[in-house]
């Protein structure tokens, strides 16, 4: 099937054919009279043609009509005094919700938009601020951001939209028919992929999009190349990673094949499972099936292959196979089939040898959640399974993937960044606080010898807790945002920055117990802002302290701006690491709990996520890049003052960068 054939709209009857020849008469005396009137009329005649529009796009055929008139359309003046007048700032994310708007002028008037952008693309017609390559380019983004409403069955908020659903689905199909998918399947596989590199433990949104990919695949193919190899290689990865599976048979079909399959055909499917696992981090849920299936396979131990186990994760399985094998058992399931990424993960970082974690996950195993904390799990992600298994899931996950952790649209980076640092740091304490919380509902830290309990506190910015982020920080966030917001209370009235004293008593010992800031937090104006370059030059540069590595990871605050260098905010980080990359560049690796790290800052400064020697979950940017970014981090107060006679052009070109971007205002007394 060609493409432009597959999605052609129903066939018109002669009576639709009649029907549309009558209404394009009309709308072309429609558009003569808007063409002819005079400027401060114009409003008065658009009216009509909106009219006869929204009847022609009802009717087989009517988007060719429309295509067809857009150029004159627009010479007449149907956009005038509206958005749609200027296209070059139009934004591709508006257009769905336009499309199936309650207001039927508004409805047309997308549509008759998209149609001049079909016309521009298309080289049928001319627009002073549109070329050619951008009106194909955004329709392009509009096709990839409605790739479900394309290919995807309808769900219950399409069904209840009714015609205008309809209305929508057909204008995108009229694009695509032209456009082609080659173009769209392109930007979302290399979208795709660069999120994929991120290792986030949210993959949901991912998997529906691979989802997409497989069923437009299906309906309309692509040309060879390496779009279609990249998007043939995401779609086996979940509904085909191995040789038994590869015609997404259906999980019935698929374990009984592996029933009858010899001891090297189970060694390939294993093998074939971690593969793809391990390329992509997303499991299929066949993965899932077989991984539960090989626990009562009595021949030989499929596990290891099938989680594809480094050597310190094969030391691991020697010594807890009975461990591992209830984790297995309790945590991988058709509903959390991410669980065995997470696991394969953990056992690979060796964190089973150190000795509190067995019995902290012998513990977890056995836990009970209770109150609102099961309903809050409840709610958010046991479709299917109990509330344990899912926060069992989580937890493999997040111990496995500690730079996964995000904070959702929220705004909790300081939770979300604990989670994670604590993950990578301290499982067994992160382990302890899911207790707390899955048993009583509240948790207790300490602020200086005060003890702080969740439970008495206020709600904080968190509220009752996210519900778009992993099982554990659903469970945790809320109390951690309370108790962070008391600690920055028992901190007022002390001169300087709160976090100086907030972050090593909230995170842990290894957070350093002096802090160095940019701004003067009264005023927001940069304050010795010279000397605060070149502490943070001695502190953290291998070539101005002496050579020492990071030991721990170190919060930090940066001031995020856009991709035209407007101060956006401020946002908690970590500092992982400085280190030179593959062209001797020195790059500080950072973790950013936003979900996605890959950032265009302005002025050149864009958030590496890989090609720069970034393992998985870092971002990194050249150091003096990073460094223009940073209000606040943390150093020893007992360092001595060695190796801080920097060079002043360097100190020069990290100001100019900031007093260009986010302190564009705040120069003070720097």
């Amino acid at each position: 099937m060609s493409p432009r054939n597959a999605f052609a709209v129903d066939g018109q009857t002669a009576d639709d054919q009649a029907a549309l020849t009558r209404l394009s008469e009309t709308l072309d005396r429609a558009i003569d009279r808007l063409d002819e009137a005079r400027p401060f009329a114009k409003a008065r005649h658009q009216r009509p043609v909106l009219d006869v529009l929204g009847r022609v796009i009802a009717l087989p055929g009517g988007l060719g009509r429309i295509r067809q008139r857009a150029a004159r359309m627009d010479a007449a003046g149907l956009f005038s005094g509206s958005d749609w007048d200027q296209p070059e700032v139009l934004l591709p994310q508006l257009v769905a919700g336009t499309l199936v708007s309650d207001d039927p002028s508004l409805r047309a008037l997308e549509a008759a938009s998209l149609a001049r952008f079909l016309a521009v693309a298309e080289g049928e017609a001319r627009h002073a601020n549109l070329h050619q390559e951008g009106a194909r380019h955004f329709l392009t983004q509009v096709l990839a951001l409605n790739l479900k409403d394309l290919f995807g069955a309808p769900d219950e908020a399409a069904r209840a939209l009714g015609a205008r659903h309809d209305l929508k689905r057909r204008v995108l199909s009229h694009i695509a028919d032209h456009i082609g998918l080659n173009d769209v399947l392109s930007v979302l596989v290399s979208e795709i992929w660069r999120l994929l590199e991120q290792r986030s433990i949210q993959v949901g949104v991912v998997k529906d999009m691979i989802a997409q990919i497989a069923i437009a695949l299906s309906e309309k193919g692509t040309e060879p190349g390496s779009t279609r190899l990249g998007a043939e290689r995401l779609v086996s990865a979940l509904f085909g990673p191995t040789t038994a599976s590869r015609d997404d048979p259906g999980l019935a079909v698929y374990l009984e094949r592996i029933s009858v399959a010899d001891e090297s055909g189970l060694s390939r499917e294993a093998m074939g499972f971690a593969r793809a696992m391990h390329d992509t981090g997303l499991v299929s849920d066949y993965h899932a099936a077989f991984l539960t299936w090989a626990l009562d396979y009595e021949n030989r131990p499929l596990i290891p292959e099938a989680l594809g186990l480094g050597t310190t994760g094969l030391d691991c399985w020697q010594h807890y196979r009975g461990l591992i094998e209830k984790l297995v058992r309790s945590a991988v399931s058709l509903q959390t089939p991410q669980a065995a990424y997470g696991l394969a993960l953990l056992l690979d970082r060796g964190i089973l040898h150190h000795a509190p974690m067995v019995p902290a996950l012998e513990r977890q195993l056995s836990l009970q959640l209770r109150g609102a904390a099961r309903e809050r799990i409840a709610l958010g992600f046991a479709a299917g399974d109990a509330p344990e298994t899912a926060l069992l899931a989580g937890v493999l996950q997040v111990l496995g993937q500690p730079l996964g952790v995000g904070q959702g649209a929220n705004p909790t980076c300081q939770s979300a960044r604990a989670i994670a640092m604590w993950a990578l740091i301290d499982p067994d304490y992160l382990l302890f606080l899911v207790t707390q919380v899955a048993e009583f509902d509240m948790l207790q830290m300490q602020f200086e010898g005060t003890v702080i309990n969740s439970g008495d506190l206020p709600a904080g910015l968190a509220g009752a807790g996210p519900i778009d982020a992993d099982p554990v920080s659903v469970l945790l966030v809320a109390h951690l945002d309370r108790i962070y917001a008391e600690m920055g209370r028992l901190c007022a009235g002390r001169p300087g920055d709160p976090h100086k004293w907030i972050n090593p008593q909230f995170h842990g010992w290894w957070v350093s117990r002096d802090c160095a800031v940019a701004v003067d937090v009264a005023t927001g104006q940069l304050a010795g802002y010279d000397d605060f370059l070149r502490r943070f030059f001695a502190a953290y540069h291998p070539a101005f302290n002496g050579g020492r590595p990071l030991g721990h990871p170190q919060p930090a605050g940066i001031a995020v701006t856009d991709a035209q260098q407007r101060f956006v905010g401020w946002h908690a980080i970590a500092i992982l690491r400085v280190a030179e990359d593959q062209a001797g560049r020195m790059r500080v690796y950072f973790y950013n709990p936003n979900n996605d790290s890959g950032q265009d800052w302005g002025n050149g400064v864009v958030v590496s996520t890989s090609g720069h020697g970034e393992r998985y979950g870092e971002g990194s940017l050249e150091f003096e890049a990073f460094l223009s970014r940073v209000y606040l981090f943390h150093d020893e107060p007992l360092r001595r003052e060695e190796g801080r006679e920097i060079a002043p052009e360097l100190i020069a070109t990290v100001r100019d960068q900031a007093v260009a971007s986010w302190a564009a205002d705040r120069q003070g007394a720097g």
